[in-house]
């Protein structure tokens, strides 16, 4: 699969490291959305091709001596890793081959790894902010210096939440650089589901994710466990896989929970619809990470809300921007446990509350969120580049 975008349509050079790890679906998406661009897409590695099928990608694969730079430049000089200026020059070269007029670099710490291209590149360059890229190392001084450098030198800055647009100002992005651009869904593949209160309290809860600490998985378990506590038919499926694997299913069973949750591993995409529409409320309680790794917006979420599903989440990064309290979904403050617990008694207590936030869930992500609009508003960006 490609863009459907014409022959004569002027190219927009597409980065991405890897093209294309599953989890960067959202991206694909995005990608082939284009109609008025023709995106050609570059990339160190090609994965998943049968997955994510595309006409035009440029492989530039790392330089043998990749190993040695990286003891140099991270370990030794304990700065971020950049490409060579060779590497800036080969690369290019195939951008002016294939035509480009403008490159979009996916994503922050990405661009500062291209930095030595940045830096020659004729073309407008738009990078890509999605969440943890804009705090990657940036305590540390060398790391601060390039990301200020790359910020500088990029013609537009895209973020996907306005929280995120506040923490790339703090660390000195120019305000006027920042376009917000947010994710967008495919309405037309998933389809909504009303959703009403199951009998005898059967509530079937559902957190999707990488796991991994920001995502507030360990106050998931403990808000069920409290949920559990009043409605002993619930379960809980959590669909993903990640490092903190191990520790989440040892304390799913000193909680008691070895009977009520459900650890599905990393479903595709039709299996987690599926999953979505047999369920009744959506975890998601994101968290700051110790490392100062935070979420934009979920794309999960936003899929899950798409369906009809409420969310029980948190006030963290970009997710009060998708998610209007007490409209579309519940807030609560990070890692409290006991006020998650209470969001999701206040909804299974509450049936006309709940199906009201099942139809407005839905209607949020079609106003807000939408591909086709979304995909729209990037090219509108890129025309914007270029006249800049």
């Amino acid at each position: 699969m490609t863009s459907s975008a014409p022959t004569t349509a002027p190219v927009a050079a597409q980065y991405v490291v890897t093209f294309l790890k599953p989890e960067m679906l959202h991206l694909y998406r995005q990608i082939t959305a284009l109609r008025a661009f023709r995106p050609v897409v570059f990339c160190q590695k090609r994965e998943h091709a049968a997955e994510f099928p595309f006409g035009e990608i440029v492989v530039l694969p790392k330089p043998r001596t990749h190993q040695l730079r990286r003891l140099v430049q991270k370990q030794l000089l304990n700065r971020p890793i950049t490409i060579y200026r060779s590497e800036a020059r080969r690369i290019l070269t195939a951008l002016e081959q294939s035509g480009a007029r403008l490159l979009h670099v996916y994503f922050g710490h990405i661009g500062v790894h291209l930095l030595p291209l940045l830096e020659i590149c004729p073309l407008p360059v738009v990078v890509s902010f999605h969440g943890a890229d804009a705090q990657i190392d940036l305590h540390k001084p060398a790391h601060l210096t390039r990301t200020r450098r790359m910020l500088e030198r990029a013609t537009l800055l895209l973020v996907r939440s306005a929280s995120l647009a506040e923490r790339l100002i703090a660390i000195g992005a120019p305000r006027e650089k920042i376009r917000l651009h947010r994710t967008g869904v495919p309405l037309d593949e998933i389809p909504f589901v009303q959703r009403t209160a199951p009998a005898e309290g059967a509530w079937h809860c559902v957190q999707a994710c990488r796991l991994i600490e920001k995502k507030g998985l360990v106050t998931s378990l403990r808000a069920f466990a409290d949920f559990v506590a009043e409605f002993p038919r619930a379960t809980f499926t959590i669909a993903g896989d990640g490092p903190q694997l191990p520790s989440l299913r040892t304390l799913a069973e000193s909680l008691g929970l070895a009977e009520h949750v459900t650890f599905s591993g990393f479903l595709p995409q039709e299996k987690l619809r599926a999953l979505y529409a047999s369920a009744h409320l959506f975890l998601h309680p994101s968290e700051l990470g110790p490392d100062g790794n935070q979420e934009g917006v979920p794309n999960a979420m936003l899929e899950a809300m798409s369906s009809g599903l409420p969310v029980v989440a948190t006030r963290h990064g970009g997710i009060p921007e998708a998610v209007e309290h007490g409209i579309s979904g519940l807030l609560t403050p990070e890692r409290d446990a006991r006020a998650l617990a209470q969001s999701l008694r206040t909804l299974a207590r509450d049936p006309a509350l709940y199906g009201t936030m099942s139809a407005a869930a839905s209607h949020r992500v079609a106003t807000e969120f939408d591909l086709r609009a979304q995909a729209r508003a990037l090219e509108a960006i890129y025309r914007e580049a270029l006249a800049l």
